[in-house]
């Protein structure tokens, strides 16, 4: 066991760190973070609308969803090429770099458009993208492709350092021409590729990372993208770190969902954010269903510690926070805690994905992030389905056999340790006295 965690803290965790470092996949990270707030406004509307299938006469308010989450691959086109600039080091491309990302990715979404014609007014009407589902989750690889495409050309560009020591040019025209430049650059690359070529960019991209796709909406996929979340958490790696690479297929899972359920048909697919995170069930007070943990310190455990961090952590717990319990207890680095944490990222989602996939839950069929709400709540809220309730109650009974046998031998170490210390404690105070004497 030794051997292992020495493993994971001299190499994995250190490796893991220098993965997502990298400017590149921490420029995702980053676009993947900042669009919560769109993503967080299309779950007030999915949560309305929960209550429009009571109340039939509330009005129709889904265009906030539209032109909010409907809308993000849009504005990640934007935010990879701004902070790619910030992590690259060239922070005067910032706003450039991410104002051309979001112009040639809708150029990118218009390889079927109608043909240009030599009429400027005809030709001006007829650039239409032809599915808006593409603006939102549907787009969101082509988004970040062609961003990282736009930020490649600046980053080059920007390390030729043109005209930057010339003190005959005006700064202001300086900085013109190293915009105009790599803006040329980019504008014809992907024009000549849609237009000249004809290539379906939308059709090529989607064709190379289907499988990646295919894979994450998997049961292997939902199982590896689970494990690693827990994985790297207990470790000391930001689990939210994997969302540069995880992110995409969460995403667009719950995208397709939306679009099925607007047609009338049934959602599909299980792996998307608000299966694993906001039904609080996967992830019941959070990542590797520490809830159940959190309650076994408050009423089982016998140390000072571990109830005194029980009680302490139970109101976070309760809103699906586990970090104090996980730093607190602690899981990170603790062989004890770190395996039963593995455990229930399995097994919470091997039971998560059977009972969806045999129609015994609701699969979310709606962008929700409301995961802060006390489950299981959130979990009804998630699925619109009461049968929630009850396999909330079953994961909590099978995530607390698995944390039980593994929290006792640690409160038995930790008691262990209080006792000897409280012993030396007295031995310490004893012996002035007897000095005295």
């Amino acid at each position: 066991m030794n051997a292992i965690m020495s493993w994971f803290t001299d190499k994995l965790a250190p490796g893991m760190q220098k993965v997502f470092k990298n400017p590149w996949i921490s420029a995702v990270a980053s676009a993947m973070q900042k669009i919560l707030p769109f993503i967080l406004v299309g779950s007030v509307v999915s949560i309305y609308n929960v209550f429009v299938r009571y109340i039939p006469s509330l009005p129709d308010l889904s265009y906030v969803n539209t032109f909010s989450f409907g809308m993000m691959s849009l504005i990640v086109a934007f935010m990879v090429p701004y902070f790619g600039m910030i992590e690259l080091d060239h922070p005067k491309y910032t706003i450039t770099s991410g104002l051309t990302s979001v112009t040639v990715f809708l150029m990118a979404l218009a390889p079927n458009v109608l043909a240009l014609v030599k009429n400027a007014k005809t030709a001006l009407t007829s650039i239409t993208v032809s599915d808006i589902n593409y603006l939102g989750g549907s787009g969101l690889f082509i988004s970040i492709i062609s961003a990282l495409v736009v930020m490649l050309i600046f980053h080059l560009y920007a390390k030729l350092h043109v005209l930057e020591d010339s003190a005959a040019v005006p700064d202001f025209v300086i900085e013109w021409i190293n915009n105009i430049i790599p803006m040329t650059v980019i504008y014809l690359l992907f024009g000549i590729t849609t237009f000249s070529l004809h290539v379906d960019l939308v059709a090529v991209i989607n064709f190379i990372f289907q499988p990646v796709v295919n894979l994450g909406q998997s049961l292997p996929g939902f199982l590896v993208i689970n494990f690693l979340y827990v994985l790297l958490y207990t470790v000391g790696v930001s689990a939210w770190s994997l969302n540069a690479i995880v992110k995409p297929i969460l995403m667009a899972g719950i995208a397709a969902n939306a679009q099925l359920a607007l047609a009338g048909s049934a959602p599909i697919y299980i792996v998307t954010t608000e299966t694993i995170f906001t039904t609080a069930l996967v992830a019941m007070g959070g990542l590797g269903g520490t809830l159940p943990l959190n309650i076994l310190m408050l009423f089982r455990c016998k140390s000072k510690k571990l109830r005194t961090m029980g009680k302490i952590c139970i109101a976070p717990s309760i809103f699906n926070i586990n970090e104090p319990l996980v730093y607190g207890a602690p899981v990170v680095f603790n062989p004890l805690l770190m395996i039963p944490m593995w455990m229930n990222s399995i097994v919470g989602a091997l039971v998560v994905w059977f009972i969806m996939k045999l129609g015994w839950l609701n699969i979310p069929a709606g962008v929700n992030n409301i995961s802060r709400i006390p489950a299981p709540i959130c979990t009804w809220l998630t699925t619109n389905d009461t049968r929630a309730f009850l396999w909330f109650a079953v994961l909590f009974v099978i995530y607390t056999l698995i944390w039980y046998p593994f929290l006792m031998k640690y409160d038995q170490q930790v008691l262990a340790k209080e006792q000897a210390a409280a012993e030396q404690a007295v031995t310490r105070t004893a012996e002035p006295t007897a000095q005295n004497a």
